[in-house]
Formats: C-alpha cells, structure tokens, sequence
C-alpha cells in the first residue's frame, strides 16, 4: 500500500474520531495499525502522526483508569 494511501485512510479515521467519540478505543486501534503498516513497510512516519500516536495512547490510558 502506498503511503500517500495510508496516510489518507489515517486522516480520515481522524475525522471519524471527531464526529463519533463513542468509537474512539477501536478508532484508536485502527490507527495504530496503519502507522505499524508504514513502519512494516519501512515507510517514514510523520512527526505528527507520531505525536498523535503517543497522545491518543495517555489520553485512552487515563480513560481507562477512570473507567
């Protein structure tokens, strides 16, 4: 897959999250797929994705502990 294509899958997974925050664990988890799939392909992942990346993992650690 290219990555032009995996970055725009993950952009609109992004815009998912904003309109359906109920779904944001397996919207989360999706997500992390596709940035392990441009790593898997040795592809580069952008810093922001990577800084959204690390903020969607605290973000849903603390939720869960809330839980």
């Amino acid at each position: 897959m290219a990555f032009d294509q995996l970055i725009a899958e993950i952009n609109m997974l992004l815009s998912e999250m904003e309109n359906q925050p109920r779904d944001q664990w397996e919207l989360h988890e999706v997500i992390l797929e596709k940035l392990n799939e441009l790593r898997a392909l040795g592809l580069p992942v952008p810093q922001d994705l990577e800084q959204l990346e690390e903020r969607l993992s605290s973000e849903l650690k603390i939720a869960g502990r809330r839980r």
